[in-house]
């Protein structure tokens, strides 16, 4: 069984930072991507920040120059450096990866994971 789990997510003050982590574990083959959505109250989950297996990154327009996502492939882990938060960051971040677990190494797609989710809530 694979679990994602994230820790780092709090209350800032606009124009402060936080830093999300996300690890991996369980019966995990391989990887794809890693990388984190957000989900605002009343909106739907968008993309923040993703990065595929050899580095290469994507970025939601509103957080480009402020968000860095890293990954750390020895440890299943990918993590969300945020800087300059602003309110309209509020949200709940999730973790997701696209995988292959153990039991399913041959097969020749990818399979989607998600964490449980963290709050990030910008606010003076």
């Amino acid at each position: 069984q694979v679990q994602l789990v994230e820790s780092g997510g709090g209350l800032v003050q606009p124009g402060g930072s936080l830093r999300l982590s996300c690890a991996a574990s369980g019966s995990i083959f391989s990887i794809n991507t890693m990388g984190w959505y957000r989900q605002a109250p009343g909106k739907q989950r968008e993309l923040v920040a993703v990065m595929v297996n050899g580095g290469n990154t994507n970025y939601a327009d509103s957080v480009k120059g402020r968000f860095t996502i890293s990954r750390d492939n020895a440890k299943n882990a990918v993590y969300l450096q945020m800087n300059s938060l602003k309110p309209e960051d509020t949200a709940v971040y999730y973790c997701n990866a696209q995988l292959r677990p153990i039991s399913l190494e041959y097969a020749t797609n990818w399979f989607q994971y998600w964490g449980q989710g963290t709050q990030v809530t910008v606010s003076s």
